[in-house]
């Protein structure tokens, strides 16, 4: 008998609608743009002007909150082997925030994402023992060895623009998301949290697998 694998630390899951508001996915462009640029302001960076000794104005960003809050983990893992759980907490709720404004741009929800509740985007992310669970001189690297994945997540990227623009005319037709295509979609999106769960949140050091399940 068999025993089935140990999830992964992160894992995603939208419920499916069987029927999706023809009206909202036609103007979804528009009607997204207020949380966007929320999610804007939260993830972005910043962009700040010195003006030299010869007088010339020199433009500089910042990484933004995610990179900036990434470089923290990662020092903090390689030399005190801590992961502060506020620092996760954080992390976690605006990687829900993120996947629910997503879900909402793939079409795969007509529900308007909320700052504050799951509604039918369900993702979680376990919160690692670093001393158990994590190799302290591994986020040096993992950056590296997750370049297979970004090959990879590129070209299925591709895929899934091609199967948004397919399911926008599908809804609009039908009222329906093609399960084949949400199926896809949410794999894609399911295969990129684990890559960012893993060199970014730095929450595990189990290589993703290269599986959209």
């Amino acid at each position: 008998m068999t025993t089935a694998p140990d999830p992964y630390a992160a894992r995603l899951q939208i419920d499916y609608s069987e029927r999706l508001d023809r009206l909202s996915t036609a103007f979804r462009l528009i009607m997204i743009i207020p949380i966007a640029i929320v999610l804007g302001l939260l993830t972005g960076s910043g962009t700040s002007q010195t003006v030299t000794e010869t007088g010339r104005a020199v433009r500089s960003s910042g990484g933004g909150i995610v990179a900036g809050l990434a470089v923290a983990t990662a020092l903090m893992i390689v030399v005190r082997q801590r992961y502060p759980r506020w620092w996760f907490d954080f992390a976690l709720e605006l990687t829900r925030f993120s996947a629910r404004v997503g879900a909402y741009a793939l079409l795969l929800t007509d529900r308007y994402p909320s700052t504050v509740d799951e509604q039918s985007v369900h993702l979680d992310i376990d919160y690692p023992d670093v001393t158990r669970d994590l190799t302290s001189w591994m986020p040096l690297v993992k950056w590296f060895l997750a370049i297979p994945h970004y090959i990879v997540l590129a070209l299925l990227a591709v895929g899934v623009v091609l199967a948004v623009i397919v399911a926008w005319f599908a809804i609009l037709v039908t009222g329906r998301y093609p399960r084949a295509l949400f199926d896809y979609v949410l794999g894609v999106s399911r295969w990129a949290l684990r890559v960012q769960a893993y060199m970014l949140l730095l929450v595990t050091d189990r290589y993703p697998p290269f599986s959209l399940q």
